[in-house]
């Protein structure tokens, strides 16, 4: 029998614990009281029966999933303007027009899908066949054994005469498409390469006849897709083994990247954009210089850049000093009644650390309910470690540890999954990362920065904010190459070149939407516009109240927060985008 043996003082303790409060229950009573929007659960329909949807027709980039998606948002915009929007209470008046501008969005980009499918089209010879015995299978049609065994051969003879075709016009030393649309070609085809092996699967060894009539030709098939993909890949895209990938990106185009502003409730263009970041970042400059001066090196503040970037903890420290950071900022908001943070936010926050292969495309510190920190570990080489080491120093680290933790994106998305929650729907990072940028502009404007050191690790993060709306709205314009968006960080903002290419192949090579990376700043001007609207110049809330209703609205473009916070603004049914916050 096995026995548990506990100290005296563990034993006293126990009874103790069960008898302390817990401080993280909620008043259930103010919880019942709260409002709903009347538009809550029909948000919540929608984004179920469009999730429903995309599973039944799973084949991405397949015609008959467009149609599909293109019906379900159309019948649902139409089915939204004959809601009586004037009846409506204010919050549901709001998510209103926060559903029809999704809608409208979603058709957009359908439409910006067919315009790169076509793009494809010459790279996918097979597609439109394979989507229509996916489909077939979906719909559970049993194929006849011989047509399906024919028709498989036919997709793999296809593709052989593909290759070979581009094979010669390589040779000839003429390229047939760019290598974004080969990029864009290689992830479809990896796509359609999975399902076919669903496929298969549904049908091997439970059809006897379609087993044995189907197995050489989808064998044949399958390796002809592989081979295509890694052809496309090596030859064209220019991937070469045992080294990353190159930084290709697929630019959108000026009228792509105002459908997207039209989305974000931004009443802005582009170059408009373009002109208010670099207003920005000749302010950051100014007080960067100043900064500098501060620290005797006179107005250049690259050198001071370089001696901040010399100052970080030991290898191995970095968690302490990470631990001490986070605890710092979250004294200060509370100390200074700047925001309420609830206990059980601050008991859940948790630590990881970021692996080397991770910190090629993420060379800084990530976060939310974990803070994943970027430190030097085994899988680097030296230089890799030294530039970890520098591109985290003390000061950044500083601003990064708020940034994600408390006041930033753990407070943040703690509070979203408790409030309005159905409003995750409408998440922008407009919203999600323009609140912890507002947090780097607030507590800068609160002298949270105690040396001229921290001022400069505080300004390398605005003036690298400010430049990510320049480089890349520059690059979706089709003005910049990836290789000038990595000069431009390193030249102008004083990046690592390691670090540089880490952020520009993570702007353009992963997943983040095309005004991603500009939506930091700008989001962060636009909390810092409608704070002095509604705290400094009006004084009709306070600090913590402006900021608690910030966190409850749930993620949204942030005009609509104003929406939300300033019963003034005039809300109609064919409300459009007015508010110009950096004028």
């Amino acid at each position: 029998m096995m026995r548990y043996l506990l100290c005296a003082c563990c034993v006293a303790y126990l009874p103790l614990a069960s008898q302390v409060p817990d401080s993280t229950i909620p008043d259930l009573n103010a919880l019942r009281q709260r409002p709903v929007s009347a538009l809550a659960t029909t948000i919540s329909r929608w984004s179920s029966d469009r999730g429903a949807l995309l599973r039944r027709y799973d084949a991405e980039f397949s015609p008959v999933r467009r149609a599909r998606m293109r019906r379900l948002d159309s019948g649902w915009l139409t089915a939204l303007g004959a809601l009586p929007f004037g009846q409506l209470g204010r919050d549901a008046q709001v998510d209103a027009i926060l559903l029809r501008t999704k809608l409208r969005h979603e058709l957009d980009l359908l439409d910006r899908e067919e315009r790169q499918a076509q793009e494809m089209t010459a790279l996918l010879p097979f597609a439109d066949t394979l989507w229509q015995i996916l489909e077939e299978r979906r719909n559970l049609e049993r194929p006849d054994p011989v047509v399906a065994s024919r028709r498989l051969a036919w997709m793999a003879d296809t593709l052989a005469g593909t290759r070979s075709a581009f094979e010669r016009e390589l040779a000839a030393g003429r390229t047939p498409v760019s290598g974004s649309v080969a990029l864009r070609s290689t992830e479809v085809i990896g796509s359609l390469r999975r399902d076919l092996d669903a496929w298969w699967k549904f049908y091997d060894g439970y059809d006897p006849a379609l087993t044995w009539w189907m197995r050489e030709p989808v064998d044949r098939l399958s390796k002809e897709i592989d081979g295509w993909r890694t052809f496309l890949r090596e030859r064209v895209v220019g991937v070469k083994a045992g080294a990353d990938e190159p930084i290709v990106g697929d630019p959108i185009g000026r009228s792509g990247l105002l459908a997207d502003l039209a989305n974000e409730m931004i009443p802005y263009t582009p170059e408009e954009l373009l002109t208010i970041a670099e207003k920005e970042f000749a302010f950051l400059e100014s007080e960067a210089r100043r900064a500098s001066r501060d620290m005797g090196l006179g107005d250049d503040w690259k050198a001071a850049l370089e001696r901040t970037k010399q100052d970080y903890p030991s290898v191995g420290g970095q968690v302490p000093a990470v631990r001490d950071m986070a605890y710092e900022a979250i004294d200060y908001v509370t100390s200074h009644d700047l925001i309420t943070v609830p206990p059980l936010a601050r008991e859940v926050w948790r630590m990881e650390m970021m692996s080397a292969e991770a910190q090629k495309t993420n060379p800084f510190f990530l976060g939310g309910e974990s803070i994943i920190v970027a430190s030097p570990t085994e899988g680097q080489t030296e230089a890799e470690k030294q530039m970890a080491l520098r591109a985290n120093n003390r000061h950044f680290s500083r601003a990064t540890v708020f940034h994600e933790l408390i006041p930033g994106h753990e407070l943040q998305g703690f509070m979203a999954s408790r409030n309005n929650s159905y409003r995750g729907l409408f998440s922008t990072p407009f919203y999600v990362e323009g609140w912890s940028l507002w947090w780097e502009m607030h507590l800068w404007d609160l002298g949270f920065p105690k040396t001229p050191e921290n001022r400069m690790g505080m300004l390398f993060w605005r003036m690298h904010r400010a430049a990510r709306i320049i480089f890349s709205l520059n690059f979706h314009l089709g003005k910049w190459s990836p290789e000038q968006c990595i000069d431009f960080l390193v030249d102008r903002v004083g990046h690592e070149r390691a670090s540089a290419t880490g952020e520009v192949r993570r702007s353009f090579n992963g997943s983040y939407s095309p005004l991603y990376q500009a939506g930091y700043l700008l989001g962060g001007m636009q909390l810092r516009a409608l704070y002095k609207e509604m705290v400094t110049s009006s004084g009709r809330m306070t600090e913590r109240a402006f900021h608690d209703a910030v966190l409850s609205t749930g993620p949204m473009p942030i005009e609509m927060v104003r929406a939300l916070l300033d019963s003034r603004v005039q809300l109609r049914a064919d409300y459009a985008p007015q508010w110009r916050f950096a004028d």
